[in-house]
């Protein structure tokens, strides 16, 4: 049982929400979508759903052309950041329904309603009506009418955006270990690196209707195929950097020379950009390696054991998360530090190239 996208793209009018797209997801698998606001994840998500019909291409499921084929007759599950309840139903027949509709026992029903109410903390609410929920907790019913469906595709958009943050860090561990083991293809769309990244499994980075990598979760992290993806698998976005290689040299876009070392050694004479993320950005040099760049401080955001510093390199706007409180003064000059074996290099079309996969992300 698997789930395969053949060219698929979708175009409305004149505008193009997915471009043509392969995907094969396997039965069990996790696969997370991440990308932006916008870039395509729920319009995807709608095509394997069959809620939408592709304008291009096929979807193929358990090895059968189900394109045309209407949402009714697919077993699927899907639940949105924007939750969908019965109103006139209690948490308990909202949760019940797709088992009535298939006609199981009361028994059966009553057994796995309790246990995916229990599992979502909503027993003692199963006679309330959603309106007289909370958010979370609606969004709870909804995922867990999902839960008790037994489907063999679901779909998952940002659904745990909603709630607060233990029960939240609590459902992505359960979640991809309660799907995966029924055998069904389970995709979580996000927004957020750190979500995708604490579900494992596999990512495919979304960016303005493309898929720009589709891998194992750390694999994409650990070596983005592009700046694209780079940026995409970044929170704070990966900072960037021009510089040219001369021998034994590197000149950067500011005018700033620095010896070439490292990774950064054997890179061909030419133009390159440097990629660092925001935590490998330090005040304190730890190598004679490191490189050192002269910044700006313009802005600092303090979220208590981090801090945000944002700065300016000539014209680029760059980010270092530093750990404790940091409180520079706005236009204040810094020298911040990279070490290079914490850098990836990309050539002039933005792919990754292939000396800097030496680059240790984790």
């Amino acid at each position: 049982m698997s789930l395969t996208l053949e060219q698929v793209s979708k175009v409305v009018g004149r505008d193009t929400f997915i471009y043509p797209t392969d995907l094969h997801l396997e039965a069990g698998s996790l696969n997370v979508l991440l990308g932006p606001t916008l870039s395509g994840k729920t319009s995807l998500m709608r095509l394997m759903a069959g809620l939408d019909v592709p304008s291009t291409g096929r979807v193929r499921w358990k090895d059968q052309d189900v394109t045309g084929q209407p949402v009714q007759k697919r077993n699927i599950a899907m639940v949105y950041q924007q939750f969908i309840n019965y109103p006139a139903m209690s948490v308990y027949e909202n949760i019940a329904s797709p088992l009535r509709i298939r006609g199981l026992s009361k028994k059966d029903i009553d057994k796995r309603v309790q246990e995916a109410a229990d599992l979502l903390k909503l027993t003692p609410m199963l006679k309330r009506k959603p309106l007289e929920l909370s958010g979370g907790q609606q969004q709870r019913c909804a995922l867990a009418r999902a839960l008790v469906k037994d489907a063999d595709l679901v779909l998952l958009d940002e659904p745990l955006a909603n709630l607060d943050y233990k029960l939240r860090e609590e459902l992505r561990e359960e979640l991809p270990r309660i799907f995966t083991a029924s055998g069904a293809v389970f995709v979580y769309a996000t927004t957020e690196p750190t979500e995708a990244l604490l579900l494992g499994g596999n990512t495919a980075t979304l960016w303005e209707g493309h898929i720009t990598q589709f891998a194992p979760t750390l694999a994409v992290y650990r070596k983005p195929n592009t700046m694209t993806t780079a940026r995409v698998f970044s929170d704070p976005p990966m900072n960037f950097l021009q510089f040219t290689k001369q021998g034994e040299q590197l000149k950067f876009d500011d005018g700033q020379t620095s010896p070439a070392t490292g990774v950064l050694a054997n890179l061909p004479n030419q133009t390159y950009s440097l990629g660092f993320r925001p935590n490998h950005l330090s005040l304190e040099r730890t190598s004679p390696e490191a490189l050192s760049f002269q910044v700006t401080v313009t802005v600092v955001e303090i979220s208590g054991s981090e801090s945000f510093v944002h700065v300016k390199h000539g014209e680029q706007r760059w980010v270092a998360l530093l750990s404790g409180i940091n409180e520079p003064a706005p236009d204040t000059v810094l020298t911040m530090y990279v070490e290079p074996k914490h850098t990836y290099v990309f050539g002039a079309n933005g792919a990754l190239v292939s000396t800097s996969a030496l680059a240790q992300a984790a």
